[in-house]
């Protein structure tokens, strides 16, 4: 719909003239800090998954998707 609309994604869910203010996450600590990929070469490995799936095309995405998915039930 934003889009269609031409404005920006927040201004439908935000009442305001001005961008909320975003909360720095990266920052935050934690309860979950022994999270897998919450440090060191996890951390970096999600970090180059997430951006080569922000790439990826939707098909793309959903049979990856789809295959770990299959690879998890096993």
């Amino acid at each position: 719909m934003a889009r269609a609309f031409e404005v920006p994604l927040y201004q439908l869910f935000h009442d305001g003239e001005e961008p909320p203010v975003l909360p720095n996450l990266l920052t935050q600590k934690s309860s979950d800090e022994g999270v897998w990929g919450s440090s060191g070469k996890d951390a970096q490995y999600l970090s180059k998954l997430r951006r080569v799936l922000g790439k990826a095309s939707e098909d793309d995405r959903k049979l990856v998707m789809h295959m770990a998915q299959k690879m998890a039930q096993r």
